[in-house]
């Protein structure tokens, strides 16, 4: 069941929670696959991880179910995608899953808070995106300054942010591009 809300001038849909549900399943699955397939492709031409550090392939769907299904959907994805990952696969490696959980939650999260506002896409987008990094930070300035962790260093996250420019950058184009597609279907309907 789809409800209508007027925002700010903007039509969004409000899911059902059963909606809402499906979203989260089907991003936390292409959480899990996404960067499994970055890495066969990364092992195949050589690049290894780095490959998947280039694309950030987890982030696109966390990030779409927060654009499309809401704060919550997105919050959960971000959290339960990484996880999942590592007890089907072992990656991300134990001492960054807690990092990534944080920071897909906050991308997840923030994505869905602004999800309508009256911004364009690629403005949420950004500041979502923005969002993450800030919460991965604070997540590692406390592992790293409070409990005396000296595994990942506060300074991962802009290397992190340097080495994933492409994957920002798709980012930055395809989602706008795939939310105006699923609103224009949704509009037909």
């Amino acid at each position: 069941m789809i409800t209508m809300n007027q925002t700010k001038g903007i039509t969004k849909a409000n899911l059902s929670v059963k909606t809402q549900t499906i979203a989260t399943i089907v991003a936390i699955v292409s959480a899990v696959a996404l960067p499994q397939i970055m890495h066969l492709i990364g092992r195949a031409t050589g690049m290894g991880t780095a490959f998947g550090e280039l694309l950030l392939p987890m982030h696109l769907p966390v990030l779409l179910v927060g654009l499309l299904a809401g704060p919550l959907a997105g919050a959960i994805a971000g959290l339960l995608g990484p996880a999942c990952s590592f007890v089907l696969s072992g990656m991300p490696g134990i001492a960054v899953l807690p990092f990534m959980m944080i920071e897909l939650c906050g991308y997840g999260l923030f994505a869905g808070l602004l999800r309508k506002s009256g911004m364009p896409t690629v403005g949420k987008v950004f500041i979502a995106q923005i969002a993450g990094r800030l919460c991965r930070a604070v997540a590692l300035a406390v592992a790293f300054y409070m409990l005396g962790t000296t595994e990942i260093a506060v300074i991962s996250v802009w290397t992190g942010t340097v080495n994933g420019l492409t994957g920002i950058a798709i980012q930055l184009i395809s989602l706008p591009l795939i939310v105006m597609a699923v609103e224009k279907m949704n509009a037909h309907e």
